[in-house]
């Protein structure tokens, strides 16, 4: 199989071929979601909100959510990386969003024509390989439920690499870039910094039909009046409480930028003679203000589980409780610089680096034993935080 290609092929049965034979709950909750569209619009095509097409998905095949960090995938299935989509099509085929440029807009402008889908190809294969070390991906497909009226088409298709060296049938205009690599047909927005993909809907898509509730808000007083003491959700990401999000970068007269001799680069700081493993993620004192409970005492051990389930050693150290370290400090530099970002012993963290795989923050979270994991996160993920702290 040619090496750009995803084993999409080696995936033999369909998501709800799995679903009926182990008489699962898939299409039972996408039916259910699907029957209280009269919530949301009165049109007979079904209305299902994204993000409950994603949860639904995780729920019912026990598969790791990872519509969070925003990377490549949505979902983590028996480490079968899964791109989730749901939209509204009436053709056999319809064009859909795969990936955001936007912290590359600056870059992306000095190309045009087939240089600019070349690297497109290049950024967007980037990320996908990301995706693919950082949860131990070792094959993908997308599972697409299609939205007519009265039924829903389930199916999966390929998720391929953009396959540079075969890039063609170059289409150039003042909105949009189309170029085709011999599997499939995309589109760049300019104004929107966004890359788009056709998506060909098959004759053999599984039909589920979808017969629209005509009033479900009495429904949904019948069945809260009957069922009074549902258990209410306990475990939601609550800021400052069980989760934080943390910078991988400083701001500098308003720009941001990597640290050359701290940080992600504190293995390059002047002084005595340290090893190339040696860094540290920053937390912003302002982060300590806010949230002085999240984390353990200063020098305190804990558990940090990173996205493959490696559990470390971590602390928080140095003045003021300014850095999140492991032990050994290299468990946390083999991660984060040499398995997630793929640097050389040697080579310096950038800001230019982090925007062109699409993420510049991580993740915290804590559970209720006191035990933490970590994830990337998002471009611009911590500056959304900070700016809705209270």
């Amino acid at each position: 199989m040619n090496e750009l290609a995803t084993n999409f092929e080696c995936f033999m049965k369909s998501f709800a071929e799995i679903d009926i034979e182990n008489n699962g709950n898939y299409l039972k909750l996408l039916s259910a979601v699907s029957k209280l569209s009269g919530l949301f619009s009165e049109s007979a095509v079904p209305f299902i909100n994204y993000r409950v097409a994603e949860n639904i998905f995780c729920r019912s095949f026990n598969a790791g959510n990872l519509s969070r960090s925003d990377t490549a995938f949505d979902a983590n299935y028996n480490s079968l990386g899964v791109g989730l989509k749901t939209f509204v099509s009436n053709g056999s085929s319809s064009t859909e969003k795969v990936a955001e440029f936007n912290s590359l807009s600056r870059t992306l402008k000095d190309f045009k024509g087939k240089d600019l889908a070349v690297k497109l190809g290049e950024f967007r294969n980037d990320r996908i390989n990301l995706a693919n070390r950082v949860y131990d991906i070792e094959n993908s497909l997308y599972h697409i439920v299609a939205r007519r009226e009265k039924e829903l088409l389930l199916f999966e298709t390929d998720y391929n690499l953009i396959d540079v060296a075969n890039i063609h049938s170059v289409k150039d205009n003042k909105t949009s870039l189309q170029f085709e690599d011999g599997h499939n047909l995309y589109t760049f927005n300019y104004s929107k910094s966004t890359l788009f993909r056709k998506f060909i809907i098959p004759q053999s898509a599984f039909r589920l039909p979808i017969d629209i509730i005509e009033d479900p808000y009495s429904l949904l007083l019948e069945l809260f009046e009957e069922n009074k003491n549902l258990k209410t959700a306990s475990d939601k990401l609550v800021k400052g409480e069980n989760y934080v999000i943390l910078p991988l970068y400083g701001i500098q007269k308003g720009e941001k930028f990597i640290f050359e001799r701290s940080g992600l680069n504190q293995w390059n700081a002047n002084g005595r003679k340290r090893d190339f493993g040696e860094i540290y993620i920053p937390i912003p004192a302002e982060l300590h203000k806010n949230y002085p409970d999240f984390f353990p005492k200063r020098d305190q051990d804990f558990n940090l589980q990173i996205p493959t389930g490696e559990i470390f050693t971590a602390k928080v150290c140095q003045e003021n409780s300014k850095a999140l370290m492991t032990n050994p400090n290299k468990a946390l530099s083999d991660w984060l610089l040499r398995r997630v970002l793929q640097l050389q012993e040697g080579e310096l963290a950038t800001i230019e680096k982090l925007d062109k795989l699409g993420f510049d923050s991580v993740i915290i979270m804590k559970d209720e034993d006191g035990d933490f994991k970590i994830d990337i996160m998002k471009t611009n993920a911590y500056a959304e935080f900070s700016s809705k702290t209270a």
